[in-house]
């Protein structure tokens, strides 16, 4: 079975400062995510001046501030982009990022990226897909706010452009911070999967691990949820992102779900086979039994242990004769 990949997305949580991002990276790693992931932007290729906030970003940031004066100060240059990417490497994890412009696209490309990350706002974003979808690499796309035919026509453009369908995964997503639980929807992303024939995830937004937990037992490939340092910080997204120790139980029971999946076959497992002589049943002597005595069901029974004859031949051995003499309990 091929390992969930999961993304501990940091986004915008590291409120613009290096530290922050640096001290982010350090606890997905902790966690055991395969990636981690930032956003590259320019505020100024992002939104327009009078963009207004989405409502749950109106509730944890300032009232006064536009969308572009708050994206401002999220903003990661190239630099800092080159020092997160290096520090990665150090501590073994995969750097990853979304690009919500052309230059962000270009950028990541540039720094080598394999992997880009699609936003939910992108999905229509003609231009957008047809330029990433040159690249060739391998797409993750959300779909949050999406119905099936913009999934179908996104996967159109990026495939013509040049991505090969197989490099692509698809997210199943709801973009409200936090997502009421009504609105998962969890059974859709199995109808992303079989509808298009690709590889599907689940990008979650719910507070708490039960929901990405399930997606994994669904099949998902590909896992992404936000997490931050502490819930309580300034900043739009910090609310409904995990908290260390939560993102390490959401790895850690991801894990054990990969495990615990196994394979299709039913069969006794290792673990299981001593137990089967002593959980099964044998036909066993209900009481004393002479060389010669017709077996019926006056004088045989069934009794544990299950090393003897099985029950499944009881019709058979019904009628036959004692080939010896059996004490009472003895295994015929």
């Amino acid at each position: 079975m091929r390992k969930v990949f999961i993304i501990a997305e940091a986004g915008v949580n590291h409120n613009g400062s290096l530290e922050l991002a640096k001290k982010l990276i350090d606890v997905a790693a902790e966690a055991g995510a395969d990636a981690v992931k930032f956003q590259t932007f320019k505020a100024d290729k992002l939104a327009s001046k009078n963009a207004q906030k989405a409502e749950y970003q109106k509730d944890t940031t300032s009232k006064n501030e536009s969308q572009y004066d708050m994206l401002k100060k999220l903003e990661l240059n190239v630099d800092i982009h080159k020092e997160l990417i290096a520090y990665c490497k150090e501590k073994n994890i995969m750097f990853l990022s979304t690009p919500f412009d052309h230059d962000s696209i270009e950028l990541l490309s540039d720094l080598g990226l394999d992997i880009f990350k699609i936003p939910s706002g992108e999905i229509t974003n003609l231009p957008y897909l047809k330029y990433l979808g040159k690249l060739g690499k391998k797409v993750i796309l959300s779909s949050g706010m999406a119905d099936m035919g913009e999934i179908e026509d996104a996967l159109d453009i990026l495939t013509s452009a040049g991505t090969k369908k197989e490099n692509i995964t698809v997210l199943h997503a709801n973009t409200q911070y936090p997502t009421p639980m009504e609105d998962v929807n969890l059974k859709a992303m199995v109808t992303i999967g079989t509808t298009f024939d690709v590889a599907y995830g689940y990008s979650d937004h719910t507070l708490g691990i039960e929901v990405d937990i399930a997606a994994v037992a669904l099949g998902a490939s590909c896992i992404e949820k936000h997490f931050t340092l502490d819930k309580t910080m300034e900043g739009p997204d910090h609310k409904a992102s995990l908290e260390p120790d939560e993102l390490k139980a959401m790895v850690k029971a991801i894990r054990n779900i990969e495990l615990a999946l196994g394979s299709s076959i039913k069969k006794p497992s290792k673990s299981e086979m001593p137990n089967k002589a002593i959980v099964r049943k044998s036909i066993v002597a209900k009481k004393a039994i002479k060389k010669g005595d017709i077996l019926s069901e006056g004088n045989i029974t069934i009794k544990r242990p299950g090393n003897g004859i099985s029950p499944m031949r009881w019709d058979e051995i019904m009628g036959t004769v004692a080939l010896k003499d059996y004490k009472e309990d003895e295994l015929i």
